[in-house]
C-alpha cells in the first residue's frame, strides 16, 4: 500500500510549536516510508479565521524546509463534496434536523468523553417537518464500541451512543462541522495514515463510524503527545502560544527534534537538512507516549 500522509492545519492562528511537532512527525514518518506529504489548510469556520494566517502558515512551512506534494487542498473549495456527503446519509436516514437550542439540551445532558452527550431529543421527529428555525443536523449513532490500535497511544475505544451522543454535521449556522469535512478529505485524497495530536484521539472514532456509514477506507492512526505550558494546558492560540519564528528555524526543528527523540544532528545552518535527518533517523517507537511540557516548572 502506498503511503499518503497530510498536514492539515486551521488558519484560526499562526503557527506555533504544537503545529511543528505535529508537521515534523508527519512529515518524516511519510518521508521515512517512501510516501508522499500532503497539505490541506482546514477554512471551514471564517469567523473564527484570523486575516492572512493561511498565507503566512503556507510562507513559515516553506522557511523552514518543509516541501509538499501536489496542491494545497482548501476546505472552504470543497462544501459541494460535504453536500454530497450529508445527502448521501439522508437519503439512508442516517441523518436528522436538530433545532433544539444548546441551553435547553445542555440543561437535560450529562457529561460524556468529550462535552456534553446530546439526548436524542429531535432524533424521532418528522424529518420532513419544517422546523422554527434552521436546523443543525446530526448523525445517528450505533450503541456499540468503536475502537481502533493507534501506533503510540496504543487500543483506544467509545461507545459513541454513551460516550459522545448524535453529533453534528452541519451547523445550523451553515457551516460544515470539522467531523464531516476531515472524513470526506481524507478519503477523497487518498489519506492511508493519518499522524496528529491527541488532542484529536477523542474525535477518532466518530471519524471511523462516518468512514464505515460512507463506505471510506479507515486510515491508520498515530496521535502524538501534546506539547503544554506549565499548567498543562495544551498550546494553542486560547493558552497564547507563541507563533513560531522563521529566523528561528533551526533553534525550534531541534526543539522539537528534541521532543520527538531523533538523535542530535550535524551542525547545519538550512533547515531541509535538518528534515531530512529527522527522516533518516526516524523511528516512531521513539515518540513519547505522554504530554511534554515545554516551559520550566516553577
Amino acid at each position: 500500500m502506498k503511503y499518503i500522509g497530510r498536514f492539515a492545519p486551521s488558519p484560526t492562528g499562526l503557527l506555533h510549536i504544537g503545529s511543528l511537532l505535529t508537521a515534523v512527525a508527519s512529515y518524516a514518518d511519510a518521508r521515512f516510508h517512501s510516501g508522499k506529504w500532503l497539505l490541506r489548510m482546514e477554512d471551514l469556520d471564517p469567523p473564527r479565521e484570523m486575516q492572512g494566517a493561511a498565507d503566512n502558515i503556507l510562507f513559515t512551512l516553506e522557511k523552514f524546509g518543509f516541501e509538499w506534494d501536489g496542491e494545497v487542498a482548501y476546505q472552504s473549495q470543497r462544501h459541494a463534496f460535504y453536500r454530497d456527503a450529508l445527502d448521501d446519509l439522508r437519503v439512508r436516514n442516517l441523518v436528522y434536523p436538530c433545532d433544539c437550542s444548546r441551553k435547553d439540551w445542555h440543561e437535560k445532558a450529562r457529561l460524556g468523553a468529550d462535552g456534553f452527550v446530546y439526548n436524542g431529543a429531535c432524533a424521532n421527529k418528522n424529518i420532513f417537518r419544517q422546523p422554527e428555525k434552521s436546523p443543525a443536523w446530526r448523525v445517528r449513532v450505533p450503541d456499540e464500541v468503536i475502537e481502533f490500535d493507534d501506533e503510540i497511544v496504543g487500543h483506544y475505544a467509545q461507545n459513541l451512543a454513551h460516550d459522545i451522543g448524535d453529533f453534528v454535521l452541519l451547523r445550523a449556522d451553515g457551516f460544515w462541522a470539522y467531523q464531516l469535512a476531515v472524513v470526506v478529505d481524507d478519503a477523497a485524497q487518498g489519506i492511508t495514515h493519518i499522524v496528529r495530536g491527541q488532542d484529536l484521539l477523542v474525535s477518532t472514532p466518530r471519524q471511523i463510524y462516518l468512514q464505515r456509514c460512507l463506505n471510506a477506507p479507515t486510515p491508520h492512526y498515530a496521535h502524538l503527545p501534546l506539547l503544554t505550558n506549565k499548567l498543562g494546558q495544551k498550546w494553542s492560540k486560547q493558552t497564547r502560544a507563541d507563533a513560531i519564528d522563521v529566523n528561528q528555524a533551526i533553534t525550534q526543528l531541534r526543539q522539537v527534534m528534541n521532543y520527538l527523540n531523533i538523535p542530535t544532528a550535524p551542525d547545519t545552518n538550512k533547515p531541509h537538512d535538518l528534515l531530512n535527518w529527522t527522516v533518516a533517523n526516524w523511528q516512531m517507537t521513539r515518540v513519547p507516549k505522554s504530554a511534554i511540557c515545554t516551559q520550566q516548572q516553577p
